[in-house]
């Protein structure tokens, strides 16, 4: 086998593993509708276990902990406990798409809390993001089994977005430091989902009854869909460009309602999906833009530091999954995306 075509399989090999990631990761809604056990449980659970898995599968995950990764960690664990809640309360299709809002607050905050200037074209994303935003909103949505308190779960998720954006800035503050060590976005994971267990612990416990299905569901929760999705995207980010690694990626918050659909039979409304897929076209928009700056970046032969600094800041702006984040031999590599993370 020559090297060329061995490059060439190793390359369609890591693109599966980004793939096999997303998938995993689009999961999460449907499984969180599927567990009986309350949303504060299932929030708690799913952490504690996500972050043993984290700890067990990534080595990266043990070491370089620190005050920055803690605090990090505390938007984490906010985001990843809302989207749970929200999931209990609204349809998976409104969840993932209010967090995929990230972008709209990243570029609002950005000036104040990373000091970086809004350019021109930013606006346009922000106007399209928050259009999309708004026909989540639009008319009344009716409660039903899988979604009885939408507009509760509405809010919620809402705040996810806005959790998962502050995690998003928080890492790339830690990436800028001059003491971060690499890795330093996994220990942030697993503080965030440590201190999602723990503090989830208050609304949790006691458990008056649960069947043995439900802590095989969120025991899956926690180790295939977070634990397995991150060794996936760890293998695939290696030999994947950051761009295309953010488009694939994209396909979570896609499939995320058509599992909550063909499980639960969850229909979200015409106007959930439009907004939902303007949110992910301004994602779209934003990738490319920030794309388009990293090429002129490379032919003005911009330093090494440069360029990976606008690589990361492709990334950061990819807000449509639960979580997502990945150290690469050499870099910081962040993705987003629990999502959905996840979600986050």
């Amino acid at each position: 086998m020559s090297p060329g075509t061995a490059g060439s399989i190793s390359h369609t090999g890591a693109r599966l593993r980004v793939l096999a990631a997303a998938l995993t990761f689009s999961i999460g809604g449907a499984g969180i509708k599927a567990c009986q056990l309350t949303s504060w449980q299932v929030a708690s659970f799913r952490s504690g276990i996500a972050a043993l898995t984290l700890l067990l599968l990534l080595p990266e995950a043990r070491r370089g902990w620190s005050a920055r990764s803690a605090l990090v960690g505390l938007a984490y664990a906010a985001t990843v406990t809302l989207f749970v809640l929200a999931n209990k309360l609204t349809t998976s299709a409104n969840t993932i798409f209010l967090q995929s809002t990230a972008p709209l607050y990243i570029l609002l905050l950005s000036p104040w809390l990373l000091r970086e200037p809004i350019r021109a074209h930013d606006l346009g994303v922000m106007a399209v993001v928050a259009s999309g935003m708004g026909l989540l909103f639009v008319g009344s949505e009716h409660p039903y089994a899988t979604a009885p308190d939408p507009v509760h779960g509405n809010i919620l998720a809402t705040l996810s977005g806005l959790c998962w954006a502050l995690t998003l800035m928080g890492l790339r503050w830690m990436g800028r430091s001059q003491h971060a060590a690499p890795g330093s976005a996994v220990p942030a994971v697993v503080m965030g989902n440590l201190i999602a267990f723990f503090l989830g612990l208050f609304f949790a416990l006691p458990v008056q009854a649960a069947r043995p299905l439900d802590w095989a569901i969120v025991t899956g929760l926690g180790t295939i869909q977070i634990g397995v999705a991150y060794v996936f995207l760890t293998g695939g980010m290696r030999h994947v460009r950051a761009f295309e690694a953010s488009m694939l990626l994209l396909l979570e918050p896609v499939l995320n309602p058509v599992w909550s659909w063909l499980i639960h039979g969850e229909r979200p409304r015409s106007w959930s999906l439009v907004g939902g897929a303007i949110i992910l076209g301004g994602t779209l928009l934003k990738n490319a833009l920030q794309r388009g700056r990293l090429l002129d970046g490379l032919i003005a032969g911009q330093g090494a530091r440069s360029h990976l600094a606008q690589r990361l800041d492709v990334l950061l702006h990819v807000a449509a999954m639960e979580v997502g984040l990945r150290q690469v031999p050499g870099e910081m590599t962040h993705v987003l995306l629990h999502a959905g993370e996840g979600l986050a």
